[in-house]
């Protein structure tokens, strides 16, 4: 219940960098909500939709202020004037926006992972 702080993406896979994003809007007293985009699954998207659901729901099983679903895969957010709600782009420190969901994959192949 209540308000919340809501973040779409593809979380290929769910990272450290994703993981202090949600945290800080957590750490502002926010309800975390994480949308997985319904995307089909590529080379650079190797989860499904249902795998990253699974992933994120796990890791934030015991957090009551994390919703996590899935929704139809996006172009683009738009927005009328006096929604209600902010659009709030979070800049992420140095050695967080250094973090790479690419290289991540590109480590779990290495490792027989992915």
């Amino acid at each position: 219940p209540g308000q919340h702080a809501m973040f779409v993406g593809r979380w290929q896979p769910l990272h450290p960098g994703h993981q202090a994003l949600f945290q800080r809007a957590m750490d502002e007293g926010k309800n975390v909500l994480i949308c997985i985009r319904d995307i089909q699954p590529d080379e650079k998207n190797p989860f499904s939709a249902g795998q990253v659901l699974e992933n994120i729901t796990t890791y934030y099983k015991d957090e009551p202020r994390v919703t996590v679903m899935v929704i139809p895969d996006i172009c683009s957010i738009e927005f009328g004037r006096g929604v209600g709600y902010d659009i709030i782009e979070h800049i992420p420190p140095t050695e967080i926006a250094d973090i790479s969901a690419t290289k991540i994959r590109e480590q779990m192949k290495q490792e027989g992972k992915l």
